[in-house]
């Protein structure tokens, strides 16, 4: 989940995200989102998994290959886990290892997994491809197998979670390609023709430089002096991937000229905004993916985006850290006059800080409640770093104007402004139960009685293990309730924010002891009534357990989840 709660970007419950597009990632480069399509590499489905498998062809011969669909469901410590479809794509030889025969088989069969969200919803977007690889004769064979009536291939190819997605090209088994793209059937399609045929088109002349750039919102034209440059194969490269854009190349001298270029350049043309960016070959150090790669994606952005379920995944992978949200009610005239100052401001911040509009008359009530804010309340600015979670807030009854949000982006990329902090309000019962009730606003003062032993659970209101262990912390409440120096407490980490540190996981427990030097440790063993007691009456530690008498050797190590050594100063 992004630190919008998921509001800059779209999860599913198996923990898939939607990216803006597939740009190639670089060595050491964290998996961020980038350019259309899913998230690439492992780690998108759930983990401990039993494995999907398929089988290849049988043997190579005419066809040019075949795009695999599998599907898995296996049994776990006696219940039913459920997992989602495996999308294998096997570029090999003649017809499918399940009989599908031909060259883009219309008949392939969608998965018939009934327990599978997934599969449901890929079954008709599946089928559709295969249509579309059929009319344009695409020599791409598209099946289906069932996962668990062969495990061993899945070791074979190291499946090890869902959904896997594997590409075999020219009958290459040992090193598949990962299938990165969409999971609709345009984008199946786009993704195998930009690796069975050429990912950017070859532009001869000014009229079909000038009618690709006309039929396209976006389009990125490589102009090289010498195809046959490294800097032209790393452009077709990235091409492959960043599907939700056009690309072509060139080396006429007489279209350099046309678009007044003198060297060369990648220049992206696009229906809005300025209309062009130019991203000029470095002559010493060629063209570095990675900041064409950035490039692409910050200048694909419109300088003023509207929030909604279509761009909300575009604005998460701008990898644009500042994010400027104007929230108002587009029904009313006078708030949306204040959107041709608001994107006047934008381009002098182009690179460092997105601008972003919320309609609160629109389903964006998430949206308000992670900035603790009410519909009310617009028009307002709020500025928000996605890597620290940080927020920060104009001075009120500063007016939404290009001067004052010029004024305020600058102060906050300064550090002239400082950040706010969510909290709910102080309940007047808050200290009347044995679990005390700690917000924001009390949380310093409690947490840190120099007189008092504080232990905090931290947790969030949907989260199924705070609500498992909440038995177990009201009886602790209960049995310490008469000792004058201990405190257990809880506090709903999603409504409220501290300054000392950010709770990342829910539940987490903390525990404060009493004395000077605001000392935390962090509780990471048993969530168990008599375990817990254990911790409270060792003062903040596991007792270590003495060995069996007939094991005379040095005293054991503390189990690995003890907290024994594990302490925190802030």
């Amino acid at each position: 989940m992004c630190v919008f709660c998921g509001l800059f970007t779209t999860s599913d419950t198996h923990g898939n995200r939607s990216r803006l597009g597939g740009l190639p990632r670089q060595p050491h480069e964290p998996r961020s989102p980038d350019l259309t399509g899913r998230e690439r590499g492992k780690g998108r489905g759930l983990s401990s998994s039993p494995k999907p498998c398929w089988s290849l062809c049988h043997s190579l011969g005419d066809w040019e290959g075949a795009l695999v669909l599998g599907l898995a469901m296996a049994r776990a410590q006696g219940r039913t886990e459920e997992y989602a479809c495996s999308l294998l794509g096997c570029l090999v030889g003649t017809g499918c290892c399940w009989g599908c025969g031909g060259l883009g088989h219309s008949q392939t069969r969608p998965p018939d997994a009934p327990w599978c969200g997934h599969c449901k919803a890929l079954a008709p977007e599946y089928s559709k491809a295969a249509a579309l690889l059929a009319a344009e004769s695409m020599a791409v064979t598209l099946a289906k197998v069932d996962g668990p009536a062969q495990p061993e291939l899945a070791e074979e190819f190291g499946v090890t979670e869902y959904p896997t997605l594997k590409f075999f090209h020219h009958g290459n088994r040992t090193h598949p390609e990962e299938y990165t793209g969409p999971r609709e059937a345009e984008g199946i399609v786009e993704w195998l023709r930009r690796r069975v045929g050429p990912s950017a088109r070859r532009l001869e002349d000014e009229e079909g430089a000038q009618a690709l750039i006309d039929a396209w919102d976006l389009v990125v034209i490589g102009f090289f002096q010498d195809l046959q440059d490294e800097d032209v194969a790393t452009f077709l490269a990235l091409a492959r991937d960043a599907l939700d854009m056009t690309f072509g190349l060139t080396d006429r001298p007489q279209l350099f000229q046309q678009f007044g270029l003198t060297k060369d350049t990648v220049v992206l043309f696009k229906k809005f905004d300025e209309g062009r960016a130019d991203f000029p070959v470095d002559e010493e150090l060629g063209l570095d993916v990675g900041d064409l790669s950035r490039f692409l994606v910050t200048h694909s952005m419109h300088l003023v985006t509207e929030f909604n379920s279509q761009t909300s995944p575009k604005i998460f992978a701008a990898r644009i850290l500042n994010h400027l949200l104007l929230f108002l009610n587009q029904s009313l005239a006078a708030h949306r006059e204040l959107l041709p100052g608001f994107g006047e401001a934008a381009p002098r911040f182009r690179g460092q800080v997105l601008f972003v509009v919320v309609d609160v008359d629109a389903d964006n009530e998430h949206v308000l409640q992670y900035f603790g804010l009410k519909a009310e309340a617009a028009p307002t600015l709020r500025l928000v770093n996605v890597e620290t979670t940080k927020k920060y807030a104009p001075a009120d009854g500063d007016p939404v104007t290009a001067a004052s949000v010029t004024a305020f982006c600058h102060a906050v990329l300064s550090g002239q402004v400082k950040p706010y902090l969510l909290s709910q309000e102080v309940p007047p019962d808050w200290d009347q139960r044995p679990v005390k009730t700690l917000v924001g606003k009390n949380f310093e003062q409690v947490a840190f009685d120099e007189t008092k032993n504080v232990f905090v659970k931290f947790y969030a209101p949907w989260c199924t293990h705070c609500k498992e262990m909440a038995p177990a912390w009201e009886a602790l409440a209960e049995k310490y309730k008469d000792h004058e120096d201990i405190i257990i407490a809880e506090l709903d980490a999603t409504a409220n924010e501290l300054d000392a540190f950010t709770v990342h996981g829910f539940p987490t427990l903390k525990y404060f002891p009493a004395g000077p030097g605001r000392k935390v440790l962090e509780y990471k063993s048993s969530r168990d009534l008599e375990t817990l007691s254990k911790f409270l009456d060792n003062g903040g530690e596991l007792p270590t357990e003495e060995p069996p008498e007939e094991l005379a050797a040095p005293s054991p190590e503390p189990p690995t989840n003890s907290t024994v050594g594990s302490k925190e100063e802030l």
